[in-house]
């Protein structure tokens, strides 16, 4: 369930990069999706049975923080290195996470590596100032949103996700369809911003 409103403030964020939804008009959603994501893992880690179990709940700590880091961020009025910083962090765990996944679900492997390619990009635009990123960020979050969450959550919560290799290697590949389409847009599809994008959305 708090994969499905990931999918839901990841595309509202892509859509503030690229100029269509203020910071303090998706502060709100990054507020609420951040605690969802603070609240579900700490019930789950206090009524885990074993560390394996606990482990498997703990990364969930670093999208919820983000999601906060975002809102306060908007609603403080705050400049957005510092969560450019923690971005970087965040990527490279979720490139950890990608290989620990590859033996047991080869699909979610190319989640966590399209999260990293994400984090890595919140990064470059929000701590290195790389504002040329800024609309291929966009187009990467409101595109990766529904395949790396809507999708994948409703399949969950449905008792349908496949784990076979096949359909691993087919999520790889739209993992990278759906970069290499972003950087096409950020090209080619013309700017709407109406109003400036936020350096501090992610």
């Amino acid at each position: 369930m708090g994969l499905l409103f990931v999918g839901a403030v990841l595309f509202v964020n892509g859509l503030g990069l690229l100029g269509l939804v203020t910071a303090r008009g998706g502060a709100p959603l990054n507020l609420l999706v951040g605690t969802l994501q603070v609240v579900l893992p700490t019930i789950a880690l206090i009524q885990a049975p074993d560390l394996a179990t606990a482990a498997s709940w703990a990364p969930i700590y670093l999208f919820g923080f983000t999601y906060l880091y975002v809102g306060i961020n908007a609603l403080a009025g705050l400049d957005g290195t510092g969560l450019g910083w923690f971005s970087s962090f965040v990527a490279v765990m979720a490139v950890v996470q990608a290989v620990l996944s590859i033996e047991d679900d080869l699909a979610f492997t190319a989640i966590w590596l399209t999260w990293a390619v994400m984090w890595l990009l919140f990064f470059l635009v929000l701590a290195l100032g790389r504002d040329e990123l800024t609309r291929f960020a966009g187009w990467v979050l409101v595109l990766g949103s529904h395949l790396t969450c809507t999708v994948p959550a409703l399949l969950g919560l449905h008792g349908n996700w496949p784990t076979s290799t096949g359909f691993g290697v087919l999520a790889l590949a739209l993992a990278v369809a759906v970069v290499g389409l972003a950087a096409v847009l950020a090209r080619t599809a013309p700017a709407a911003a109406t109003v400036p994008a936020p350096r501090t959305a992610a």
